[in-house]
């Protein structure tokens, strides 16, 4: 459990993670069979996709992630902050799945939905994919680091009883990963982002519900944030927030500082971009998630 603060110089030190190139296009499945919920009780017809990238047999780790690229829930950063990460978690032995999750146009239920489900499809699919269901994480950006730290924080143990044997599975995250999130839909958030989420005026409790550093417990999973002094878009004090929350409970977690770098960190590349994920590796290592089990 610590924070750590890197520099410019301090980057010049550390080594570059390469990533390995994918021999297939990724599987694409639909996490909802005909219709999906929207909240209330009501469905809709639609279709919900992930895309779910393999790491070669040999080098499997038996993890997986489900990653929520960015976008303000006005949209999604698809390659950059989803299927670029997960080549990168692949080079690692790490099972990427890309969620193209709903974007909410006026129906803030319809992301966490998404992303519920998705944990539960993973573990679901864990003989197939080669995991392990108790070794399923969450990584999210910008807006998506929102939504991965709600999925972090707003779970179930699944319903035993369903007819939807994927219903069945929990949903809580092992482990989240949020890089330059949005937390906070207080005064330090993204105006931009609750917006889209929440609409025009939500009430106060919608905003306290969604405003996770508030939202943390003793049974929220490890959690992995990295954030730069400077981001101009998302203020640091998100991430911080999160991680002072999560410190006040005793939980795992660690705040990756950089004193310069944007947001996008230079457009997933650079000095900051290699940093945090040599470093995020390193700390699942030390979680035992990026390595086999015995």
């Amino acid at each position: 459990m610590r924070i750590q603060y890197i520099s410019l110089v301090g980057l010049i030190l550390l080594q570059t993670c390469g990533l390995s190139s994918i021999a297939s296009e990724p599987l694409k499945i639909s996490i909802w069979p005909e219709q999906a919920p929207i909240g209330d009780g009501k469905f809709e017809k639609t279709d919900v996709p992930v895309f779910v990238h393999l790491p070669a047999p040999a080098k499997a780790t038996k993890a997986a992630v489900v990653i929520c690229p960015g976008g303000g829930y006005g949209g999604l950063v698809m390659e950059g902050e989803g299927h670029g990460i997960a080549r990168w978690l692949n080079s690692h032995g790490i099972v990427g799945v890309v969620l193209k999750y709903r974007l909410p146009r006026g129906n803030h239920h319809l992301p966490l939905i998404d992303a519920q489900r998705a944990v539960r499809v993973v573990r679901s699919h864990a003989s197939e994919w080669n995991i392990e269901p108790d070794k399923v994480g969450i990584i999210g950006f910008s807006a998506g680091g929102h939504l991965a730290s709600t999925a972090a924080t707003h779970f179930n143990d699944g319903d035993s009883k369903s007819s939807d044997p994927v219903e069945r599975w929990g949903c809580r995250p092992d482990f989240a990963i949020l890089v330059y999130p949005v937390i906070s839909f207080g005064g330090k958030g993204h105006s931009g982002t609750r917006k889209n989420l929440l609409g025009e005026s939500p009430s106060a409790e919608l905003i306290d519900f969604y405003s996770n550093e508030k939202r943390v417990t003793d049974k929220t999973p490890p959690v992995f944030l990295t954030h730069a002094f400077t981001d101009s878009v998302v203020p640091v004090e998100n991430s911080r927030m999160f991680y002072e929350a999560m410190q006040a409970h005793g939980l795992k977690s660690e705040l990756l500082e950089f004193s310069k770098g944007t947001h996008g960190y230079n457009g997933y590349k650079g000095p900051e971009w290699d940093a945090w994920q040599k470093r995020c590796m390193e700390w699942l290592d030390e979680l035992g998630i990026s390595r086999e089990k015995n």
